[in-house]
């Protein structure tokens, strides 16, 4: 089956949605998500949006502190477009429907967070995700030039030089999970919003619906990537045996959250000048250390030094969900420890969300725009997304740039076979995940490094070979993803010699001031190489 798009939109997060609503204005969008629309890691987001909405604060304040975080890589002619623009993309999120928190006097309820200088941070109570979710959504909805596909998921990206055409991507092959049958959707232009990639990891803070597939579809494809080395871990995610992948948000620590050993003696003093509101990876780092020396489970969030109605009410989502499991953030100290949070790098894209390959355009968590850097300011991710959603469908309206996409073939499912060993699925997802933990986690080595490169090849082998000889379907699908993202972060993080940002490596603990500026690109059939500013 076969089908033309005009704009055809890989995820339903908050950069999907935002362009979808945009382009609609202007021509027709169909999305598709690989199970609900509402399935996203936005809606999973707990803290906020940053934004400079008080007259106190400023655009110059913001912008340094995200450079001061991105650890000498963040391109700064981005980090000032986006923060320029990203109170009005705010507030129009904000007309849209979408309802944060205020204080008493009716005023937005700003809050800090981690990395910032002012009190900056935009939120909906310890829920903004969902509510920013909720409002795109019904905005999508409703609108008569947006179709969304749920339980679609993109397989692999029309690349049609493939295909005797020009070199440029002209929609994607995408797998019906109800029927199993793989449709061909080609399209004007392919935004690829499709998130990150935190179930690469053991222990995450994402969704399961964050394996890497924009991605790892996207180097397939031929585009060009960088920075995969750079993978942030949320400090604080709740350490229980059934809490699952429950992120303590980062505004409990903006609140004047203290993190202390089991024995209740606060640490961070000794590990940043900031203590508890340093950066994320300076926390992420300290928490690890803390536990590897004294063989902890966890460290411990205290907030029992507040207002106990304060916290109930401006945390209720994870009050509530702490008290499921017995304990009680008002009277004792929250068990956390660090998770994979957000990848920093992705598909190379500039000021407007073009990658390398003409027709794909990429936007989100999915790309390496500049802004992150080596390290990504808490909570300036939604405001990327709505940013750069804004600013693809613009820059699709005002030019000439849809391209044609010529004859492409259907999907051939050719000699493949229904699997009976879902087995080799379930092991290698198992396996892959743990060894990235040990091997290519919070603290590096080169020998670690090597030794995880090893693995991922004789499981890539093995995936090959799989994927090839069966019937694809999403299990199998996600894990030919991961295993690519997998791969990506490895090389780049051997190819980095030096600890900058996310990529902290004990063989090389300094940084080198000849990389300040210089990314680690990669594409597909070449070894990463370094590209300055």
């Amino acid at each position: 089956m076969r089908t033309e798009c005009e704009y055809l939109v890989i995820g339903s997060g908050i950069a999907g949605l935002s362009f979808a609503l945009r382009a609609a204005e202007h021509g027709r969008v169909t999305i598709v998500t690989k199970r609900s629309r509402t399935d996203s890691a936005t809606n999973w987001a707990q803290g906020g949006i940053a934004a400079v909405l008080d007259p106190d604060d400023t655009t110059d304040a913001h912008v340094s502190d995200t450079l001061g975080t991105g650890g000498g890589l963040s391109h700064e002619k981005v980090v000032e477009m986006v923060i320029t623009e990203g109170p009005k993309r705010v507030l129009e999120l904000m007309e849209l429907g979408a309802e944060f928190s205020k204080n008493e006097a009716g005023e937005l309820d700003l809050t800090m967070e981690g990395g910032h200088s002012a009190r900056r941070v935009i939120h909906a109570g310890d829920i903004t995700g969902r509510e920013v979710q909720r409002a795109l959504v019904a905005a999508a909805n409703e609108h008569p030039q947006i179709t969304i596909h749920e339980e679609h998921m993109a397989v692999d990206l029309i690349e049609t030089s493939r295909f005797g055409g020009p070199r440029q991507v002209s929609g994607a092959y995408v797998l019906h999970e109800t029927t199993g049958e793989v449709h061909t959707l080609t399209a004007g232009a392919t935004i690829l919003a499709a998130g990150g990639a935190g179930k690469v990891y053991l222990y995450t803070s994402n969704p399961d619906v964050a394996t890497g597939d924009g991605v790892a579809m996207a180097y397939r494809a031929g585009a060009e990537l960088a920075n995969m080395e750079f993978f942030q871990f949320h400090p604080t995610s709740l350490y229980h045996p059934k809490a699952g992948s429950f992120l303590i948000s980062e505004a409990l620590r903006g609140e004047g959250g203290i993190l202390r050993r089991a024995d209740g003696t606060a640490f961070m003093a000794s590990h940043h000048e900031q203590k508890d509101l340093a950066p994320r990876d300076v926390v992420a780092r300290a928490i690890d250390y803390e536990m590897k020396r004294s063989g902890a489970d966890s460290v411990f969030l205290d907030m029992t030094h507040e207002n106990g109605e304060f916290l109930a009410k401006r945390f209720s989502n994870i009050h509530a969900r702490c008290m499921k499991y017995g304990i009680d953030m008002r009277t004792e100290p929250i068990p956390v420890v660090p998770a994979a949070h957000y990848m920093c790098g992705g598909v190379v894209v500039d000021q407007d969300g073009r990658s390398s390959l003409p027709g794909l355009w990429a936007i989100g968590e999915v790309t390496c725009s500049g802004l992150h850097g080596a390290n990504r300011l808490a909570s300036n991710s939604l405001l990327e997304g709505l940013v750069y959603g804004y600013r693809a469908a613009n820059a699709l309206a005002a030019g000439n740039e849809l391209v044609s996409a010529g004859s492409v073939p259907e999907w051939d499912v050719g000699s493949a076979i229904a699997s009976n060993e879902e087995v080799v699925v379930s092991q290698n997802w198992d396996e892959l995940r743990r060894f990235m933990w040990n091997y290519v986690g919070i603290v590096r080595t080169d020998k670690r490094l090597r030794r995880a490169a090893r693995r991922i090849a004789l499981l890539q082998e093995e995936i090959r070979e799989y994927y090839w000889s069966h019937l694809v379907n999403r299990d199998m699908l996600e894990l030919r993803n991961i295993a690519d993202v997998a791969e990506l972060i490895i090389m780049c993080a051997l190819s980095r010699k030096e600890s900058r940002g996310l990529h902290y490596t004990l063989d090389y603990p300094d940084v080198d001031a000849t990389r300040f500026g210089a990314d680690t690109v990669i594409t597909r059939g070449a070894p990463p190489h370094v590209r300055g500013r």
